[in-house]
Order: structure tokens, then sequence, then C-alpha cells
């Protein structure tokens, strides 16, 4: 694999910085469309979740960007509210050598209201799912005329949500000598269709290892899932796991079960709110609740390192659904495991996960009956966050230095645009708590409080 240096386009800032997030070397997707896409070509790539897709559309998108134009210039489309904020947040990262470039998500969830008031700000890089593109555009919100790039994310997964006409609408209004980007995990017919009436003279890509052979698949099959479900918990003793049920009713139940049992767990599906997702998302993520118990909602969009084990409480009746489900674990080449409880009910159409999958006997489990999966963290938050023009550094230098709380029982700080969250010990949380009430963080007093999931 060749470094991002060895492209002579990207300006040396840039690679400094990728250096810096420690992307030294290009992944395959990368090494074979950013060149093109510098040079303007139209691409078709595909690319599964997990291959680096991001950064190649995301970093041309970047050193591209005109800053003293205040009107959009790509436009990024994906089917979920979770995929784009992902993107923004690794795109963010990445731009944050270029200060004044401005990134804005537009998606359900969240008031329109509020999003149209953003794009009057301006902004370089727009995100956003077609429902609410669509709401914008057809309200005179959004402009489309300084558009010179078009991404389609997971063009398969819009697809199949139903959103064909829906994206070619939006990308009809933007200029007819725009560059698209058509990114998809799998080549059906409509995505033939959909290229044939969007790309012109495309350079198609794909990427030829598709497989996940990072990852352990294991089939166990039972008749009392959550019995095997806590065995298989308490044999692994796993740092964090994903469990994936087909109703919101069987994630909601499911996390209550797991909670009462004494682990830390949380649920994520369609029926929370937009902030109640976000923050159900990182809570997982720092370590707060080591157990996310999702609906399909989350088998596409959501970046977390380092999940342990994924696990299909209900199985998925689709291959490509599967797929992604078990992309959660493994990430960035990282070794993973996948899990699948089947029990007699199940359809034989899950017999590819038969065919995939290592079966292994239950009976075989060392199982510590008294293992739980309990979280040395709660999350503080505070009312600040990039709009204050507060950092991770800012928080950590006040609580190790003004507080006098340990290095070490400081987890993982995100900073939003109006918030902050802090993983701290269980055990320091109070005392941070009371601190803040009277110590200052940039010269400016912000209101703390526990983050309550239950």
């Amino acid at each position: 694999m060749h470094k991002f240096n060895t492209i002579d386009r990207l300006e040396e800032p840039l690679i400094k910085r990728l250096n810096s997030l420690g992307f030294k070397q290009m992944r395959e997707i990368q090494e074979l469309s950013i060149e093109p896409i510098l040079q303007g070509r139209d691409i078709l790539a595909q690319s599964k979740t997990g291959s680096g897709k991001t950064l190649a559309f995301g970093i041309p998108s970047i050193a591209k960007a005109d800053l003293s134009n205040k009107n959009p210039q790509t436009l990024i489309i994906t089917p979920t509210r979770e995929l784009a904020s992902q993107i923004a947040t690794e795109l963010r990262k990445v731009a944050s050598y270029r200060a004044n470039l401005k990134i804005v998500t537009l998606y359900g969830g969240v008031p329109l209201r509020s999003q149209a008031d953003s794009l009057k700000q301006g902004a370089n890089i727009i995100i956003g799912t077609p429902g609410r593109l669509n709401d914008l555009l057809g309200k005179g919100e959004l402009n489309l005329s300084s558009i010179k790039r078009v991404v389609l994310d997971e063009a398969d997964r819009m697809l199949d949500m139903g959103f064909f006409d829906d994206i070619i609408k939006i990308v009809k209004k933007s200029p007819k000598d725009r560059q698209t980007l058509l990114f998809s995990a799998t080549f059906p017919d409509d995505i033939e269709d959909l290229a044939k009436s969007l790309l012109r003279e495309p350079l198609t890509i794909k990427i030829a290892n598709q497989d996940r052979s990072n990852i352990e698949e294991i089939l166990y099959e039972s008749e009392d899932r959550y019995r095997t479900l806590t065995s298989i918990i308490g044999s692994y003793k796993p740092n964090s796991m994903l469990i994936f049920a087909n109703k919101k009713s069987d994630a909601v139940s499911l996390s209550e079960r797991l909670i009462k049992r004494g682990d830390s767990a949380i649920d994520i599906q369609g029926d929370l709110e937009q902030i109640e997702r976000e923050e159900s998302i990182i809570a997982f993520s720092n370590g707060s609740k080591r157990v996310l118990v999702a609906t399909d909602v989350a088998s596409r969009g959501i970046d977390i390192k380092d999940i342990d084990i994924v696990v299909n409480y209900n199985l998925p009746w689709d291959e490509e659904l599967y797929i992604h489900r078990i992309g959660r674990t493994g990430r960035l080449e990282a070794t993973g495991t996948a899990i699948s409880i089947l029990s007699k009910d199940d359809s034989q159409k899950c017999d590819f996960i038969k065919q995939r999958a290592i079966k292994k006997d239950i009976k075989e489990l060392k199982v510590d009956s008294k293992f739980r999966m309990k979280s040395r963290y709660k999350t503080i938050c505070l009312n600040g966050g990039k709009k204050n023009r507060l950092r991770a550094g800012d928080i950590l230098g006040t609580l190790c230095k003004e507080i006098g709380i340990n290095g070490k029982d400081i987890g993982k700080i995100d900073i939003k645009a109006t918030k902050s969250y802090i993983a701290i010990d269980s055990k320091e949380t109070d005392r941070v708590l009371k601190a803040l009430k009277s110590v200052k963080i940039k010269k400016r007093k912000y209101i703390a409080w526990v983050i309550s999931w239950n």
C-alpha cells in the first residue's frame, strides 16, 4: 500500500493532519479512487462498510473546498442520520487544519429551522439524508447551484429504503457539470440504473477482497436465546458487545433484562429521539455502557472501534444485512467475533449463515456465572461544546490540574456543537460535579450533570 504523500495533488498540511490521525498508508479503495476523484472523474465504486471509503471521497472534498465561497460545493447523500453524523465527525477531524472549513449535517429528528439557519451561515460540505434534503429544497432553504461534487454513499441501502426517485430529484437540482461519486456495497440492477442516470463515463472500481476473514463467525443452535446470550457473555467476557434484535420492542426488553441482571446495557432503536440515539452511541463508545442492543437502524453508519463481539440475537433474513451487521466488529483490519443464535423457528433463508459460520456446541462454553459486563465509567455532560470553542484538552486540563482527577480515571471526551460528554470513573463523578460548580473552564463556568439513561 502507498502512503498519502505519493499523491502530488494533496497539500503537505493535509498529509500531516492525516498522519497525526494515524492515517499513513492508503487502503485499497483510497489508493484506487482519490487520484481520479482529484482529477474530476466520476466514480462507480463497490466497497463495503469499513473499507475506508469515507476518506476516499472525503479527502478530495476537503482538499478542493473553496473557503471563499460560502455556498456548499460538496453534497454527500447518505441513507441514515447515523451515517451522516459519522461521516461528519470523521471529516471534521481531517479538516481541522483548515480552520474556516464548515461541514453541516441535514437529517430528520432535528428542527428544520435550525438546519436552515445553519445553512444561511455558510457551508462548504453538506451531508444529509434524502428526506430532509428534499424538505429543505422544497422550502427554498437549500441551494445546490454551487455544488461541484455529489457523493452517494451506501447507495444500495438508499435504494432498499425506496429513495431512488428522491435521489434523482435532489441530484438533478445540482449543476449538470458536477462530479458524481457513487459508492455501494453491491451492484444490483437498480444501482446500474441509478449510475446510468447520474454518472458520466464513470471509472468503475471493484474491491476484489470483500470478505471479512478477520472476523470469526460462530453459530450456536439453541431454543433459549437469552440463556445462550448470558452464557456467551460469561464465557467470552468481552469488553464490549453489540447485540442485534429484529424488533424495537425486543431491543428494549432485552436491554432492560440485561440491566436487571447487572450488565451496563443500553438500547438504540427507531422510537428514540435523535438526541437519545446520539447519547446512546456516545455511552457505548466511551465505555459508560458496555452492551448496546440495537435494531438494524445501527447496522450501517455507526463506526465504533474496538467492538469485541457482535451477536445476532435475532437472525437477519438477508445475507447483505448480515454482512453489514457483523462488519461492526473487526474494524480497520482488527480481529473480531460474530456470533449468531439459531433456533428451530428460524427460516431456511438463514442457510447462508450456516454455510459461513462455524457451528459450536453451547456445552463447550466455560461459563463464569458471576461475570457481569459492568462499567467503571459514568458520563458527565457539559452545556458547552464546539460553538463555545471548547476542546478536549481544555476539559482534560481542568479536570487534572484544577480539580486533581487522575488522568487514568478519565475516559473518552466527545465534543459536540453545544455539549461535551466526558467518561469519568464512577467514584469521581460526584467530586467533579461539585468542583465544576465553582471551577471555570477557559474562564467560563459550565453546568454539568451525569447522563442517566435508565
